[in-house]
Parts: structure tokens; C-alpha cells; sequence
């Protein structure tokens, strides 16, 4: 994924400023967020830290009891320290300023706490790129959950999806398939069958993407079939993924293409067309 704009930057702060973002395992994983790194410092002493949730207002982390005297020495005045994984590249790591503002036992550990931070700043374009991609693709996956992707040859390259001719499982049968569309929640594929012997069946699509390599095995039924161009050896195959088995690195990756590289699709479009209608204008002077 590319540098966001600042002006996308922007834009994500001020609608998801508010918002809390829970690192679950999978939030971990599509993040990059490298636990062991995280810390925070008082008083000039660093604690290890778990970060539970952020925002860009604030962070909940759970760390050793041990720092609540270096807080009330140091006014509740902490650095929180984020780390993350980079593709081919040293992790990255910023801190922000924050504030301690309350604080309760973890569990029955008498010897660990949860801390509610608020940041005093406004935290990096870094932090505000990562979590901001992953709201926004939550919000998206609900709000656009049916906008489909045709699979061009420009989409597949955008994309950076290997190839449309691809694998699918059919009640655990292996089939060979065209993939014709994406969605967040579907899709929809080109194969030869009868469709009474391929609809309303349990489907395994598997789809393969480079930068960065990942490959998806995306579980769902099969909901529809129609006929292609008239010909009876061929159907396009309507798969409905299972919402609670999609991974989250497909939605992002939907959510990456329908957000920035559509959105400059059209605008290259619309500046072509404005460029084509200018010079006849300027031919017919």
C-alpha cells in the first residue's frame, strides 16, 4: 500500500478522531503492531507495555503496578512508545506524549494495571495511516459491503492479484475457475457446469496476491448461477463468503482498491476526457 496524501490523512483523523480501535490477534496481524516494542516511559524509567485499544486521542495499556509512584512523582505525565513492522524495512517507531487519567486492576494480578492515556498531542500521520486504514475498512465493509470490482486486466494489476484463473472448491471438489468480480462479501466467477449441481453448495475460492504475498482461502456458499453469452457449458457462479470467516487483510485490501486507486482511476479518466474535449475546442478555432 502507498504513502497516503496528507489531505487522506486528514480526512481519516477528523472521522474516526473519537473512535477506538481493539488489537485482537487478527488486528495484530494486519497492523504490523510488534508487542514486545511497545513501553512506556515516566520519569525517566521505561515499563513494558500491552496496548489493549487506541485511538487518536488516547490509549488503554496494561502494564506493572510498579509505575503508578514514578506517575504520581512526574505529574501523570508519560511517553508512549509505538513499534511496527515495515515490509522490507527497519520497524517503525514513534512516541507520543500522553497524560495517565485513571487507572484499574488487571484481573486479579495485584501486581499489573490498565492505564487510560490521553494523548496531549496530536499523534503522528504514522499512527493515524494505520489505525485510520483499518476503521476505515471496518466502516467501509458495512457501508459499500456490495460494490463490486470487475476483474480487468488494470483491476488485477492494481490489485496485485496473481491471476484470475483461479482455484475453487465445490463441496470440497477441486474445480478450475475465471474470476469475474470482487466484492468485500462476494464474488462471482466464470466456470463450466449444470448450475443444479452447483448452486446452494459449501465453496472453498482460493485467491493469491503479491506485495505482499498472501493467500486467501475464502469460505462460503454458493448462491446463484446464469447462463454466460448463451452457452450452456458455461455459468457465472455467485459465491456469498461466510462474514465471519473473511479475513480482515482481503477486506483491506478491497477497501484499499474501492477508496484510493479507483477514486484516481477516475480522475485520470475525467482529466483525459477534459484534456480530449480542450483540443477540439481548440481545433475548431
Amino acid at each position: 500500500m502507498g504513502i497516503l496524501t496528507s489531505q487522506k490523512i486528514a480526512a481519516l483523523y477528523e472521522q474516526f478522531k473519537t473512535v477506538d480501535l481493539s488489537f485482537n490477534k487478527e488486528i495484530i496481524e494486519v497492523t504490523g503492531i510488534i508487542m514486545q516494542q511497545i513501553s512506556i516511559k515516566c520519569g525517566g524509567a521505561s515499563f513494558p507495555c500491552m496496548i489493549y485499544s487506541s485511538s487518536f486521542q488516547g490509549a488503554r495499556v496494561a502494564t506493572t503496578s510498579k509505575i503508578l509512584p514514578r506517575l504520581q512523582e512526574n505529574n501523570n505525565a508519560v511517553n508512549l512508545k509505538f513499534c511496527f513492522k515495515k515490509p522490507d524495512a527497519n520497524p517503525l517507531t514513534f512516541s507520543i506524549f500522553a497524560r495517565s487519567v485513571g487507572y484499574a486492576p488487571y484481573g486479579n494480578q495485584s501486581d499489573m494495571s490498565i492505564f487510560n492515556l490521553q494523548f496531549t498531542q496530536q499523534p503522528p500521520d504514522d499512527l493515524i495511516e494505520i489505525i485510520g486504514r483499518v476503521l476505515e475498512t471496518t466502516a467501509n465493509a458495512v457501508a459499500r459491503n456490495n460494490e463490486r470490482i470487475t476483474i480487468t486486466e488494470n483491476a488485477q494489476r492494481k490489485l496485485n492479484l496473481t491471476s484470475k484463473d483461479i482455484s475453487v472448491f465445490i463441496q470440497s471438489v477441486p474445480r478450475r475457475c475465471i474470476l469475474r468480480d470482487l466484492s468485500f462479501s462476494s464474488a462471482r466467477i466464470v466456470m463450466m457446469g449444470i448450475s443444479k449441481f452447483l448452486v446452494k453448495k459449501d465453496v472453498v475460492l482460493k485467491l493469491e496476491f503479491m506485495e505482499p504475498s498472501e493467500n486467501f482461502s475464502l469460505k462460503g456458499v454458493s448462491s446463484n448461477a446464469e447462463a454466460v453469452n448463451g452457452r450452456k457449458d458455461l455459468l457465472a457462479l455467485t459465491v456469498e463468503f461466510d462474514s465471519a470467516e473473511i479475513p480482515f487483510a482481503y477486506k483491506m485490501r478491497i477497501n484499499n482498491y474501492i477508496t484510493t486507486i479507483r477514486v484516481g482511476d477516475r480522475m485520470e479518466q475525467f482529466n483525459l476526457q477534459s484534456s480530449t474535449v480542450s483540443q477540439g475546442q481548440n481545433t475548431g478555432k
